[in-house]
């Protein structure tokens, strides 16, 4: 389908590089095309599918979006409300989603419905939906704190009618396969987030050296560069987790406590380490003028997006409820 045949690996590494962007908005919106609205359609999608979305998606052509996330169902993706009725050979669908990257310009969504009645984590399903059919009303594009050159939307659907051959897989699978698709949303997401965690480490090295204070450099204080050496180590092992993650996906096993153990510690050393630096910047850092100023509203998205810390920590302690007990 026009990729070039490699494990999940290379992503990562690709996503490690973007990294050396200046600015979160670019990677986020490169990341939703590439390891996050699209890794169902590639793995459960049909081979008709896959040629008329992932094709043209893979090669630039077609921009594509994620609609999981709705005003009233964040991270607690089972309690999402819109609907997918069959009628016939249709879906009809209603209902609306929030915070849908790239929504704004998309040439197609690989939407979560719910497709029936019952338990909300088998009556879901995922279908690849035009973004040009009668119905759908891209309402407005979302002003950000941060990523604000990645366009955000809230999206509403009205008696939208898709072909039922959209569907993604198997009617009903849709909750487990967008629990799969976040497993390599959030391993993406640490990966991205290494680089910029560097970057903003080492230019406030290079200022807090020349900044002079009491007439010595600003790094001279031991409390600025012992706090510049944790962060860094901090850093380095955060990569250690997700590298170790990535070789156990790669290898076909279950990753998903490291995956979440990698989102959480990435989401809460993105703020601590663009908060500590900034505050060595003194009143530099809180200008527009500054790369950590923009990474720290940049990077804050890290522990709201893909699911919250706190999701992070109730998945994790789920399957540490199932280790031995002593």
């Amino acid at each position: 389908y026009g990729g070039m045949g490699l494990d999940f690996s290379y992503g990562i590494a690709v996503a490690e590089e973007l990294g050396n962007i200046r600015c979160g908005g670019i990677p986020m919106a490169i990341g939703v095309q590439t390891s996050m609205a699209t890794p169902a359609l590639a793995r459960f999608g049909s081979d008709e599918l896959k040629k008329q979305f992932l094709t043209p998606t893979i090669s630039g052509d077609l921009v594509a979006c994620l609609g999981v996330s709705e005003a009233g169902a964040g991270s607690d993706v089972a309690s999402i409300k819109t609907t997918a009725v069959k009628k016939g050979d249709e879906y009809v669908i209603n209902g609306g989603k929030m915070w849908t990257t790239s929504g704004c310009q998309a040439d197609w969504m690989c939407l979560l419905a719910n497709t029936s009645e019952g338990h909300p984590h088998r009556n879901k399903s995922l279908i690849c939906l035009p973004m040009n059919l009668p119905g759908i009303h891209v309402t407005k594009k979302i002003d950000k704190l941060g990523l604000r050159s990645s366009d955000t939307a809230q999206i509403f659907f009205e008696d939208v009618r898709v072909p039922s051959k959209n569907l993604i897989g198997e009617e009903g699978m849709g909750f487990t396969y967008q629990m799969l698709q976040f497993q390599e949303e959030r391993l993406w997401g640490v990966a991205f987030v290494l680089r910029p965690l560097e970057t903003v480490i080492q230019e406030t090295i290079d200022y807090t050296r020349q900044r002079k204070v009491f007439s010595q450099s600003v790094l001279q204080n031991q409390v600025v560069h012992f706090r510049l050496a944790e962060l860094a180590t901090e850093v380095e092992l955060l990569r250690s987790l997700l590298y170790r993650a990535i070789d156990l996906y790669v290898a076909g096993n279950d990753v998903t406590k490291f995956a979440s153990m990698a989102k959480l510690k990435a989401g809460r050393l993105a703020r601590e380490v663009t908060d500590s630096c900034l505050q060595f910047w003194g009143g530099m850092g809180f200008t527009s003028e500054v790369l950590v100023s923009r990474f720290y509203r940049d990077l804050r998205f890290m522990s709201i997006g893909g699911g919250t810390d706190e999701i992070m920590l109730s998945i994790i302690c789920k399957y540490m409820e199932t280790l031995p007990r002593k």
